[in-house]
């Protein structure tokens, strides 16, 4: 439970002032409220109930005694207790302002602090990770959080703090009320205890059943178009139904044990009061207390019983928040991949080196890599092209540090990358992936996300460039037409030549295609590389392709084979050599044909 404490607090700790004051003016609204009853009492004494154990302040007896009939001194403590609860909802009010200062500034710090580190992830982690997963941790765990922390990290206090005012006013009245008084203290306790460690293990098996539930929603609303391309709509159904029912068993399941246990204190809180009730006849008919005792003693048990009692929900609470800190700190401790970065920010001329480079994940020892070594000079075009899993994409991810080499090393210019800060070696980098990912904002916004938003005219020049110009132009609303969520209203070239055209924005000494002109024509992925090519747009250019038509143009060829550099030439030197290469162009050789017709044209149109 310390752990759980200290994970929580944390958070917490950064607001401590506002908890303070938030405590100080409990404490007053709590104390403030011990007189209402004393007042209550001092009314009854009145009214022909003698006391002789009114613990009002002296001014306000005297001012009280100043009444010289009961119906005044009866209007005047109506009056007090007026002013005390004007006084009291103006302190309650401003608790509840800084509560909810605390809760909402405790939600956008670590909500903050979660986006950026999620950000700061390295790609391993990014990959594995579940979606659905991680909106939960950044959404639901942390108002469980917040709401813990600026409301009931308060009540859990108050809780002690108000026994404490409680008991020293009725001690005042009667010691042997108060101390009987506080026998069920220890029951209900210790049952908050046993229930705190029922909780804490419900909530994790809840928590990690809402984290399902979540993905399997996320899952569907993204796939729709799939599920319904296989008529599959019936599986995810029934998926979906009995993830649903699982979540819904184990929450009904702990509402019988909340039942159960709220059924528990309330029979208890009931056994409190006739125990103080009997015991207060029994000591007005000895003649040691007075009736208006006894009631100002009942009103004040509530002080002692109901916070007691209020402990469970509490308990509740923290049991839920302590597993959700726990799901936020999973995220938190995960290091930053920037914790092994470099520091130089050297010129990056379009020289690419790899020696010796071998890679694997953390989670195998198999090499998608083994001992790579290759070359490519400042201004050269070279196609990667192997069968699939041979580790063409994991050498642009190497090479923009997305991974890092498990042996070897790799130099851009004369510069280790390990040496260069990770930020500006990926400005100095473009990629563009096979299935880009578009933002749900306008084509002009996708195109200018990371640069200058004003500059129009780079905008455009990029988009004729990526010949995504006329097919925006075509568009109802031109550049400002919304796209969609991952660009789902465009087809699959225009999603890749708007990211093309992105990547263009910033004039990069290297630009990478990870196979990411596939969706286009041969037509069209032949201009854009040729507009590239026209416009030196980049000092080195690499292309993942499985198009012969497209390697064929490069400066250079390299071949994958299962990790492995099998053959490294120019298309005319690769294709008079057996190996996979030979054998793709043998295959695709008949779009030579297509490749030529379409060079003629493009020509033409020029």
């Amino acid at each position: 439970m310390n752990n759980n404490f200290k994970n929580i607090w944390q958070y917490a700790k950064k607001y401590i002032w506002l908890i303070v004051i938030g405590l100080v003016l409990l404490f007053l609204i709590q104390y403030l409220y011990t007189y209402i009853t004393i007042f209550i009492q001092y009314a009854f004494n009145i009214l022909g109930k003698p006391s002789n154990n009114i613990n009002l302040p002296s001014f306000i007896l005297i001012f009280f005694e100043g009444f010289s009939e009961p119906l005044q001194k009866i209007l005047a403590v109506a009056g007090a207790l007026v002013l005390v609860q004007i006084i009291r909802f103006s302190m309650r009010f401003l608790n509840n302002v800084l509560n909810s200062r605390i809760k909402e500034s405790i939600n956008f710090d670590v909500r903050t602090k979660l986006y950026n580190h999620i950000g700061d992830l390295n790609y391993s982690y990014n990959n594995q990770a579940d979606v659905g997963d991680l909106i939960q941790r950044a959404t639901s765990d942390v108002d469980t959080l917040s709401m813990f922390v600026g409301t009931q990290l308060q009540s859990f206090l108050n809780v002690f703090l108000t026994m404490f005012i409680a008991c020293y006013q009725m001690g005042r009245i009667n010691m042997l009320l108060m101390l009987v008084s506080l026998i069920v203290t220890p029951i209900i306790g210790i049952s908050s205890i046993i229930w705190f460690k029922y909780v804490n293990k419900a909530y994790t098996d809840i928590e990690n059943t809402e984290s399902t539930l979540t993905t399997t929603i996320q899952e569907n609303v993204n796939g729709a178009r799939v599920v319904r391309a296989f008529a599959n709509e019936r599986y995810e159904l029934d998926k979906m139904d009995k993830i649903n029912r699982s979540f819904r068993d184990k929450n009904k399941k702990l509402g019988k044990k909340e039942a159960f246990y709220w059924g528990f204190s309330d029979s208890i809180v009931t056994l409190q009061y006739a125990v103080t009730v009997i015991l207060g006849v029994y000591l007005s008919r000895k003649g040691i207390v007075g009736s208006a005792d006894i009631i100002a003693c009942l009103l004040m048990l509530g002080m002692i019983i109901y916070p007691m009692r209020n402990l469970g929900r509490i308990v509740s609470s923290f049991g839920k928040t302590s597993v959700a800190v726990k799901r936020i700190n999973e995220i938190l401790d995960t290091p930053s991949e920037y914790e092994v970065n470099g520091n130089l920010t050297p010129e990056i001329n379009g020289d690419i080196e790899f020696k010796d480079v071998s890679f694997h994940f953390d989670d195998t020892t198999h090499n998608l890599l083994n001992n790579v070594n290759f070359k490519i000079n400042s201004g050269e075009t070279i196609a990667i092209v192997g069968k699939t899993g041979s580790g063409k994409s994991t050498i642009c991810n190497l090479i923009t540090r997305f991974l890092e080499t498990t042996s070897g090393d790799i130099f851009i210019g004369d510069t280790n990358i390990k040496d260069i800060e990770k930020h500006y070696l990926r400005k100095n980098i473009k990629m563009v992936m096979q299935d880009p990912f578009l933002f749900s904002k306008s084509v002009y916004d996708n195109i200018t996300i990371a640069t200058d938003k004003s500059d129009n005219n780079a905008a455009k020049e990029a988009a004729r460039t990526a010949h995504i110009d006329l097919d925006i132009d075509n568009f109802i609303d031109g550049y400002g037409t919304l796209v969609g969520e991952k660009g789902t209203t465009l087809s699959g070239g225009q999603k890749q030549r708007i990211a093309i055209a992105r990547m263009l924005v910033e004039k990069s000494p290297i630009i990478i295609f990870d196979d990411s002109l596939s969706a286009l024509d041969t037509k069209t992925d032949y201009l854009i590389r040729k507009e590239l090519k026209k416009k030196k747009l980049s000092k080195t250019m690499i292309i993942i392709t499985h198009r012969t038509t497209t390697a064929k143009e490069a400066d250079g060829i390299m071949v994958l084979n299962n990790g492995s550099i099998e053959a490294f030439d120019t298309h005319e030197h690769l294709i008079k050599q057996p190996g996979f290469y030979s054998e793709l162009w043998e295959i695709q050789g008949k779009l030579e044909t297509e490749f030529n017709t379409s060079l003629k044209e493009a020509s033409i149109n020029d």
